[in-house]
């Protein structure tokens, strides 16, 4: 059922979204925005507009029960919106990697981002098309906003997932359980285990305490899983969505409200001593976009591993920008 809190409602009142591709990240993530309630108007802009305005029609009957106004838009109706998401471009197929998709993806970028910018100058992006991290790079670019309005869904996604495979593993609801992904949403990603804790204690402490054995070959595996997880759904399904839809929602929400939480997203900056790379960090979502106040303190390890991590992604900007 819609949301139905009063300080949400408050928000939502004048609030635009504006949902560029109409694949089945983009319908699913409107339609979750929809249920939400957290935006009094929902924009659809995608190149087929006849499939783009069926998807609205079935839509609005859903608006019916959650009061919110949903339409097919130009580029023109991004003016206003208060987050812009980004969802156009072609679908990872099986056994493809994100990464196998950045070239024509990036032509997409080149087409649209200047239309959006152009449009709604004061807007945040919030882009989830594949490999998210290039393209969020490519999108900060293109647009020529400040990195702090140019947001990556990034790890968001991996670290729910992480969170599911240790909640199932030590019995406890998922969200009882402190603990991120970080750098690529890809295979480079990294389990942040140093700082991963239940109920105040690291995992190992939380383990004994409750008289189970702890491996780390248990917490490998769970990693993998969560790494793995796009490419098994894929494999038997085709796509992504549900999941992906949420943490969208997810990391609107604070951008709305104003909310400042912590949430694993991906923007451009200097990682492991990299330069200009966009790589997830737990960054403080709110108004004015995604800001990373506070660093974490990573082992010598992980600090190695996000630093491999930030060269894949450098390495793959470097062949875009010389092609």
């Amino acid at each position: 059922m819609p949301q139905s809190n009063p300080a949400v409602a408050a928000h939502s009142k004048s609030i635009k979204i504006v949902v560029v591709g109409a694949g089945s990240v983009g319908v699913t993530t409107a339609y979750a925005l929809l249920l939400s309630g957290l935006a009094a108007e929902i924009v659809l802009i995608d190149i087929d507009k006849n499939r783009a305005l069926g998807e609205v029609i079935d839509m609005s009957h859903a608006a019916h029960f959650a009061q919110a106004r949903v339409r097919v838009g130009e580029y023109e109706d991004c003016a206003g919106a208060t987050a812009v998401v980004v969802t156009a471009g072609v679908n990872q197929k099986p056994g493809q990697t994100r990464l196998d998709l950045i070239k024509t993806n990036y032509k997409v970028f080149k087409s649209i981002i200047p239309q959006i910018a152009a449009n709604a100058p004061d807007t945040i992006l919030l882009i989830a098309t594949n490999p998210v991290d290039v393209l969020t790079h490519a999108a900060h670019r293109l647009s020529g906003f400040p990195v702090e309005r140019v947001i990556g869904s990034g790890t968001a996604m991996d670290t729910t997932r992480f969170r599911h495979e240790l909640g199932k593993h030590f019995g406890v609801n998922p969200r009882n359980v402190h603990a991120v992904i970080i750098g690529e949403h890809g295979d480079s990603q990294l389990p942040v285990w140093s700082l991963a804790s239940i109920a105040g204690m690291r995992l190992k402490d939380y383990a004994s305490q409750k008289g189970i054995e702890y491996s780390q070959d248990a917490m490998d595996e769970c990693a993998k899983r969560t790494r793995d997880a796009a490419y098994e759904i894929i494999k038997k399904k085709g796509k992504t969505n549900y999941g992906v839809a949420s943490v969208l929602v997810n990391i609107l929400k604070p951008i709305i409200t104003n909310g400042d939480a912590l949430v694993t997203v991906s923007r451009v900056g200097t990682y492991g001593g990299v330069e200009d790379v966009a790589l997830s960090m737990p960054c403080k979502l709110n108004r004015n976009g995604a800001h990373q106040d506070v660093p974490l303190l990573l082992n010598e390890t992980e600090r190695e591993a996000l630093r491999r991590s930030a060269e894949s992604i450098r390495e793959v900007l470097d062949q875009l920008e010389q092609d």
